[in-house]
Formats: C-alpha cells, sequence, structure tokens
C-alpha cells in the first residue's frame, strides 16, 4: 500500500533531502539526462521550501519515500520562468507552478501520478489566490539517437489531466546532461490549466 501524503511546513523541510535524491535519479532518465549533484539541489530546494504556499507531495512505502512531486507560486521561481507569462498577458502572481514529479520505476503505473496532480490542484484551489496551474517538461528531438526504444511522452497523461501545451510559451534552463557534457542550454514548453 502506497500512502500520497501532501506536506506543508516543518514536514515539508524534512521531505527535502529524500526529493534531492530521487531528482537526481529520476532526472538522469531520459529525456532530461540531468546530472545532479547534492550541492546544486540543496540551493535549488531551498530557494523552493522558502515559498509560503509551497507545497510538497510524497509517495510513501513504508517508511520509505519513493516519489515526490512539487508545487509553489510561480513567482518564486527563476524571472525567466515568469516572463512568458507575462509576454502572454497572464499575472505570475496568479500562477501556481508545478515543479518535478518524480517517482522510483517500479513504483509507475499505480495512479500515483494522478494523485500526485490531484493533491497540487486541491492545494492551489483551497489557496483561492492562483487562476493557472502550469508546469514545464524538456523539450527533446524525436529522433535523438540517446531516446531509450520503450519511452512514452506524457503528453496523452497531461491531456487526460486538462492541460494544454501552451503555444509560444517556453523556458530557458542550463544544466549538465549525463556523460560528462558542461551545462548547456535546455528549452522547457509550458503547459497549461485553468483552476
Amino acid at each position: 500500500m502506497i500512502d500520497i501524503l501532501p506536506l506543508t511546513g516543518k514536514d515539508r523541510h524534512n521531505a527535502l533531502p529524500a526529493l534531492a535524491r530521487l531528482r537526481i535519479d529520476v532526472f538522469r532518465e531520459w529525456p532530461y539526462l540531468y546530472d545532479g549533484s547534492l550541492a546544486y539541489e540543496e540551493k535549488y530546494l531551498a530557494k523552493f521550501a522558502a515559498a509560503g504556499d509551497a507545497l510538497v507531495v510524497v509517495a510513501r512505502d513504508g517508511d520509505k519515500i519513493v516519489g515526490a512531486s512539487t508545487a509553489s507560486p510561480l513567482v518564486g521561481h527563476a524571472d525567466e520562468f515568469a516572463q512568458p507569462f507575462r509576454d502572454k498577458g497572464h499575472d505570475p502572481a496568479r500562477v501556481f507552478y508545478f515543479g518535478e514529479s518524480v517517482l522510483l520505476p517500479e513504483y509507475r503505473g499505480q495512479g500515483i501520478g494522478n494523485a500526485f496532480f490531484d493533491a497540487r490542484e486541491a492545494h492551489a484551489r483551497e489557496s483561492g489566490a492562483f487562476d493557472v496551474a502550469a508546469f514545464c517538461a524538456v523539450i527533446r528531438d524525436d529522433d535523438d539517437p540517446r531516446k531509450p526504444d520503450h519511452y512514452r511522452k506524457l503528453d496523452p497523461f497531461w491531456q487526460k489531466r486538462g492541460f494544454e501545451k501552451a503555444d509560444g510559451m517556453v523556458a530557458h534552463l542550463e544544466w549538465s546532461e549525463t556523460g560528462g557534457k558542461p551545462d548547456i542550454p535546455h528549452d522547457l514548453q509550458f503547459w497549461i490549466k485553468r483552476l
């Protein structure tokens, strides 16, 4: 039995070390190919955790956190995330940003992803401060030779959840890729949903 727990306050902070390890492990996979470090994760997650309305949703198998998902006000993230919303006439202060959803492979396909979205959407609606939920996903070439044969895009899942690809809304971030590549720029496509 997997427990899904929305965490705020001190409980949220206590989950951050497990979240950092999950981010490093899961984002090493296609399509992110992220070569992360605990030092970077601590810095990134400290900024996230400082947001007053931030939420961590964890999937726990007994005492072990096997998945986690985050959300917080968009204005707590890098300005390059807010700018595409300003450019399209959205008030970034009214956008609740869904960060990552990371789940160990052996726990996928059991409805945990839906539970992550349900908890984050409920949190955003309960606050009453947000009109839009949004997240972004890395853009990769379908013909990239690094893409595994078994990989399935998540677009149908996101569309079923009511999210739409936001044309012309792209963020740009740099990170190191596996294989020893230094920080390189990546484009991330925003998906949005009215709350």
